[in-house]
Formats: structure tokens, C-alpha cells, sequence
């Protein structure tokens, strides 16, 4: 289980104990990291993502690896998942309903021409969790897509991937539409 952190005002709102240090009574310190909070789960249903189901768990797992705010989940049996992930012969895409949850379809089409499937996992959960494409881009960007090339095997996100998606979690912005362009009726294609 991830944990996130309370800061600033909030931190020392909370941290009221005191405790006794040699019969003086001495209050706790206001210490950020004394304080945490859970991440924000969210599950995936996999069941329809057919041959890329292991690529699918390991795409969330880095996701779950690299940043605290969020957790994904496989979802539990006769439970609805926050994202469905769904495999087809098309391109790979994005179909993001509010901040994390949409749908993800991972195509065939890009893994035939040679394309990663567990970056294309963590690309497109990318989305789900708020990041858009940037194209074009470095392998060492999650988010670059396609554009890095059939060589590029590389499925983790980078630092400001990263605090992005720490940003986009760990305000209040969960439930509203991501910031992340609609190409076409809020499809993000790559």
C-alpha cells in the first residue's frame, strides 16, 4: 500500500498529541512525514484485454511503483472497475471519462509494427491518470508514445511524469475531467 504524506497546515493541525519526555510534557513535532494518508485506489478490470492481460498487471504495477497518490488494483470479481482495459485490433488509445477512471484499449495494430506491450500499458494508464501525449519525445518519456520508436522498450514514467500524476492526485481534482486533450470525442490516440 502506497502512503501519502500531509504537509504544511495541515500536518501541524493534526499533530495535537503530546507526550510526556522525562515528566515535561513536550508537543510532537509537526514532522510532514508523521502523518500519512492513503492512496487513492482505483481498479482495473483486465478481463478483456485478452493476450496482454500479464502486460496490462505489469503497466499498473509501475504505475503503483512509481508514485504514492495512486494505487491501481485489480478489480474484485462482481465489482465495477474504475478503468476497463480492453484489447483490439485498432491503435492503442485512451477514452478517459474523469481522473481516474476511462476506458483503455490496448491495439493490436502497434504491437504487430513492433511496439512494447507493457510501455504501451503504462503510456495508456498514463493517460488514464491524467498525462497527456508528448510528441514528439525521448524513449525516457513515458509519454512520448510512439514517437520514441519500436525500439524503445521503456515503461516507466520520468520525474515530471511522476509529480504530475502526484499533483493531479493529491489535490482535489479526482472525479473531474483529466486536463488531457480529447482527439476525437475525448479518445487519446497513441
Amino acid at each position: 500500500m502506497h502512503v501519502r504524506r500531509l504537509t504544511g497546515g495541515l500536518a501541524a493541525a493534526v499533530v495535537v498529541s503530546l507526550s510526556l519526555t522525562a515528566g515535561q510534557a513536550v508537543a510532537a513535532p509537526a514532522d510532514a512525514t508523521d502523518s500519512p494518508l492513503a492512496a487513492r485506489v482505483f481498479t482495473y478490470d483486465a478481463t478483456g484485454s485478452a493476450e496482454f492481460r500479464s502486460a496490462v498487471d505489469r503497466g499498473a504495477a509501475i504505475w503503483n511503483e512509481s508514485v504514492d497518490a495512486v494505487e491501481l488494483r485489480p478489480v474484485a470479481t462482481g465489482q465495477r472497475a474504475n478503468i476497463r482495459v480492453l484489447a483490439d485490433n485498432g491503435w492503442p488509445r485512451a477514452l478517459p471519462t474523469t481522473l481516474g477512471n476511462g476506458t483503455v484499449y490496448i491495439g493490436r495494430q502497434a504491437v504487430d509494427q513492433g511496439y512494447d506491450t507493457i510501455r504501451i500499458s503504462s503510456h495508456e494508464l498514463g493517460h488514464i491518470l491524467g498525462l497527456p501525449d508528448r510528441k514528439p519525445g525521448p524513449c525516457s518519456s513515458l509519454m512520448s508514445g510512439s514517437t520514441a520508436g519500436t525500439a524503445c522498450t521503456n515503461p516507466y514514467p520520468n520525474a515530471a511524469e511522476k509529480a504530475e500524476v502526484e499533483g493531479n492526485f493529491g489535490s482535489a481534482l479526482v472525479g473531474r475531467a483529466p486536463a488531457v486533450p480529447a482527439v476525437p470525442a475525448g479518445v487519446i490516440v497513441d
